[in-house]
């Protein structure tokens, strides 16, 4: 029968994600932000995404089928990448683990083997290596073919010296920071991919700046004044072992690999048909001032803003990570984003004060349980 194939299936993507990602939570660093209740809001959208995400994926497959939204997100500025494939998975899987645990809802094989089965088809297209996750490939995030690996390298400027290499780390400084506020102290509004070998102990990484002016985010009138939508970096390395992880994220040895850049070019995705247009030098000083006010701007917003307002923000950048795909299958206006929805009332109160304190991974138990 169907559910028991289904059933099969998902519980086999349940404990390969229950490994990985398990192993992934226990090493990171988990600081709640003075600022910002993460934690509360990951709750509040991971509940959301248990009640909604199976019937939107649903519509999206119908629309484009997940193989070829995979497929799309390979070339430069596409959000359908690696912290957003992990996280259609996991945090679906969080929102799963959350309500069942204190039997606000029932398991249901259906609704888990939708969410698990897009994600699968979805991240097989976009790696195109036989692989899932970089963590199956030794941590290596390759979706962009020869071409654009040419392109990113034929518009790369030298750095040879110190004071080049300065100008570079304040731009990447300058856009990590804004972006990581815009997206609620959330990382993925920066995406790694590589490493790609050049030979000679050279190594091309490729990082993406996302939504960085105006977007679906209520928050972001505060960038009108963003020249740039997305931009694409070319960071060419030498002498440095990269590893990037599925969270779009690079691990680095030396851990200072911008003191062993050699080239670096920048771009723009914003035209819209796939090229990437290089963004020269001498336009970086007012792009680094538009970003620095949009950020102060921002700041000062979220500052003013009530706990459930962040709370509501936030969950939205999470529960929007399916937006991607949406977007990329042509029916993302057709679909509700409303956060909080389903969970307002009871269930929302009961995790609006959650810190985070005290938070671990149980070592004895699986990460994610399978099928009730």
């Amino acid at each position: 029968m169907p559910d028991d194939r289904h059933r099969a299936e998902a519980d086999d993507l349940i404990a390969y994600h229950a490994e990985i990602s398990g192993a992934m939570t226990a090493e990171r660093t988990a600081l709640e932000s003075q600022l910002i209740p993460v934690s509360a809001y990951i709750l509040v959208s991971a509940a959301e995404t248990w009640f909604r995400w199976p019937d939107m994926m649903t519509a999206v497959d119908k629309a484009m089928p997940a193989e070829e939204i995979g497929t799309a997100g390979r070339r430069p500025g596409m959000r359908v990448n690696a912290v957003h494939l992990w996280s259609i998975a996991n945090i679906y899987l969080t929102g799963r683990k959350l309500l069942t645990t204190f039997g606000v809802v029932d398991d249901e094989v259906e609704r888990t083997w939708t969410v698990l089965d897009f994600w699968r088809r979805a991240a097989q297209a976009y790696r195109g290596d036989g692989a899932l996750q970089a963590w199956d490939a030794g941590f290596t995030v390759r979706p962009y073919d020869h071409a654009t690996v040419d392109r990113l390298l034929a518009g790369a400027s030298a750095t040879p010296d110190a004071g080049a290499r300065a100008v570079v780390k304040k731009l990447n400084a300058t856009l990590v920071a804004y972006l990581f506020l815009l997206y609620f102290d959330t990382r993925v509004g920066t995406g790694d991919c590589g490493p790609y070998p050049l030979g000679d102990g050279r190594t091309l990484l490729v990082r993406d700046y996302y939504q960085l002016a105006q977007s679906d985010f209520a928050w972001s009138s505060v960038a009108a004044g963003v020249p740039y939508r997305n931009l694409t970096a070319a960071l060419v390395l030498e002498g440095v072992d990269v590893k990037v992880n599925d969270w779009g994220t690079s691990l680095t040895d030396p851990e200072d690999y911008l003191d062993h850049l050699v080239a670096f070019g920048l771009y723009t995705t914003d035209d819209g048909d796939g090229t990437l247009r290089p963004v020269a030098q001498d336009e970086w000083d007012v792009l680094i001032a538009a970003v620095r006010k949009a950020h102060a701007d921002h700041y000062r917003q979220v500052a003013a803003m009530s706990r459930r307002q962040k709370i509501d923000a936030g969950a939205y950048v999470y529960f929007s990570f399916l937006r991607p795909f949406a977007e990329v299958a042509g029916v993302a206006d057709d679909l509700d984003w409303t956060v909080p929805r389903d969970t307002v009332g009871p269930l929302y109160d009961a995790l609006e004060p959650f810190t985070g304190e005290g938070a671990a991974v149980e070592a004895d138990e699986p990460y994610y349980k399978p099928l009730a």
